[in-house]
C-alpha cells in the first residue's frame, strides 16, 4: 500500500481540527479531499506530508512512518501547497535546480529532473523569465514542478489549477490524470468539476472527521450530482 493513514488527530488549543482520519491511498487513484472551509483538509495533508506532527495517529508512505522517519518519507512525496513560496527574483529553472539540487540530485541528474518537470507542466519560454513576472497561472505551474522534480510516488496538491484559465486548467487535469496511472495522488480543490473528471475516489471531511470515502460516480448515482451530494454530507455547510 502507498500510504495508510489511521487515526490521524491534531488540535489547536482546544479546537479539534482533525479527529481520528483514517484512509488508505495504492499506486494508480486518484483521491478528491473535499470539505467545507476549516474542515481540516490542509491540516491533514500537511500531516502526511511531514510538516505538520500528530497528535496522535499515523500516517505511512510505503509502511515508513512519516513522523518517526521523515527524510525518507519525504523522498517519496511531492506537495504543492495552496499558495506555495517562490523565489520571485529567480527564474523558475533556477529555482527548480535549487531544488532538485537541496533534495541532493547531482547537478546533471538535476538538470534532467527539471527538464522533465518542466515540459510535464508546459512551462515553455517562462522557464528563463523571473518568477516575479509571471502570471499567476504561471505561478502556480512553477510550483506544481517543484512538487514533481523529485519523480515522487505521492502526489499531494492543494488547489493546482487555482488561477490558471480554462486551457491550462484541462492541460494540468490532463497531467494529473496521467501521473495518477503510476502515482498515487491526493487532490485537494473548490472545483467539484474538478474531482469528477480526475478524481477515481472522493473523500469528504467535516469538523475535522471524515465522513464519506466513496467513488465520485456512486455519489452522483445517489445525490444526483456531487454538489447536492457534498451539501448533503457535510449538513448544508457553504464552500469547498
Amino acid at each position: 500500500m502507498l500510504l495508510q493513514v489511521e487515526g490521524l488527530r491534531k488540535s489547536f488549543g482546544r479546537r479539534v481540527a482533525v479527529d481520528d482520519v483514517t484512509f488508505s491511498i495504492d499506486v494508480g487513484e486518484v483521491v478528491g479531499f473535499l470539505g467545507p472551509n476549516g474542515a481540516g483538509k490542509t491540516t491533514t495533508m500537511r500531516m502526511i506530508a511531514g510538516y505538520l506532527e500528530p497528535d496522535d495517529g499515523t500516517a505511512k508512505i510505503f509502511n515508513i512512518d512519516v513522523a518517526q522517519d521523515r527524510r525518507r518519507a519525504q523522498e517519496r512525496v511531492g506537495y504543492l501547497p495552496e499558495g506555495a513560496p517562490l523565489y520571485g527574483e529567480m527564474t523558475p529553472w533556477t529555482f527548480l535546480r535549487f531544488i532538485a539540487e537541496t533534495r541532493g540530485m547531482a547537478k546533471d541528474a538535476a538538470r534532467h529532473a527539471v527538464i522533465r518537470a518542466a515540459h510535464d507542466t508546459q512551462l515553455g519560454e517562462a522557464i528563463g523569465r523571473p518568477i516575479e513576472t509571471l502570471s499567476k497561472g504561471y505561478r502556480r505551474r512553477v510550483g506544481l514542478a517543484a512538487a514533481l522534480v523529485h519523480d515522487p510516488m505521492l502526489l499531494i496538491l492543494d488547489e493546482p489549477t487555482d488561477g490558471l484559465d480554462p486551457n491550462q486548467r484541462q492541460s494540468v487535469r490532463d497531467l494529473i490524470r496521467r501521473l495518477g496511472t503510476e502515482r498515487g495522488v491526493i487532490l485537494s480543490t473548490h472545483s467539484l468539476e474538478e474531482v469528477e473528471a480526475v478524481c477515481t475516489r472522493a473523500i469528504v471531511i467535516n469538523k475535522g472527521k471524515m465522513v464519506i470515502d466513496a467513488k465520485p460516480a456512486d455519489l452522483v448515482a445517489e445525490h444526483g450530482d456531487l454538489e447536492a451530494a457534498f451539501r448533503a454530507l457535510t449538513g448544508g455547510e457553504e464552500g469547498l
